[in-house]
């Protein structure tokens, strides 16, 4: 009986730590993104200073390349909010 009452403490705490990991991987993927997006949207401002001609290419890149970086931290937020919820 003992070691029942051991072994759900630990799948308690667990459970706990588990939630805890889950919200600050939410918390990590969307910094991240807003970083990623950042250093996107530098590069192709400054792409498009050196090659004005070539803005409407560098634009279309640029958003393309911004919406993959976004899908990518949804996917990591929603996981972690589900480590959290469940």
């Amino acid at each position: 009986m003992e070691l029942l009452t051991v072994m759900m403490q630990a799948a308690e705490s667990a459970s706990g730590l588990a939630k805890a990991g889950g919200a600050v991987g939410a918390g990590i993927a969307a910094i991240a993104a807003g970083i990623g997006v950042g250093n996107i949207g530098k590069s192709a401002l400054e792409s498009i200073a050196r090659q004005p001609e070539a803005a409407n290419d560098i634009r279309a890149n640029m958003i393309l390349a911004a919406a993959l970086v976004e899908g990518v931290a949804l996917f990591g937020v929603i996981a972690g909010l589900l480590a959290v919820v469940l």
